[in-house]
């Protein structure tokens, strides 16, 4: 059974940082693709950041500069640092796998972890 655990969300100052981990199980980590949505209250769901079996790694224009995203496969596990936060990047965030390795469809998901920014 695939599981994708997220941690490391709470409530942080504009400018300030958090680091969200997920760790994965089910799955051959270092096969997969793996990437960070967010979605925030009425609107649609967008990747943040993805980092592919290969290593390339791709983020959304508004995080470019502040979120980096990294893996370890050894400990099977996703990280999202994000600094310099802002009130606009509040939003639950979810972790996702793409079995395929290339990043282009997501097959597994976390629960979520919520992540808000205060003025």
């Amino acid at each position: 059974q695939v599981q994708l655990v997220e941690s490391g969300g709470g409530l942080v100052q504009a400018g300030g940082s958090l680091r969200l981990s997920c760790s994965a199980s089910g799955i051959i980590f270092s096969f997969n693709a793996m990437g960070w949505y967010r979605q925030a209250p009425g609107k649609q769901r967008e990747l943040v950041a993805q980092i592919t079996r290969l290593g390339r790694i791709s983020y959304t224009d508004s995080v470019k500069g502040r979120f980096t995203i990294s893996r370890d496969n050894a400990k099977k596990t996703t990280y999202l640092q994000m600094n310099s936060l802002k009130p606009e990047d509040t939003a639950v965030y979810y972790c996702a796998a793409d079995t395929s390795g290339s990043g282009s469809e997501y097959d597994y998901w976390g629960q979520g972890t919520q992540v808000t920014v205060s003025s």
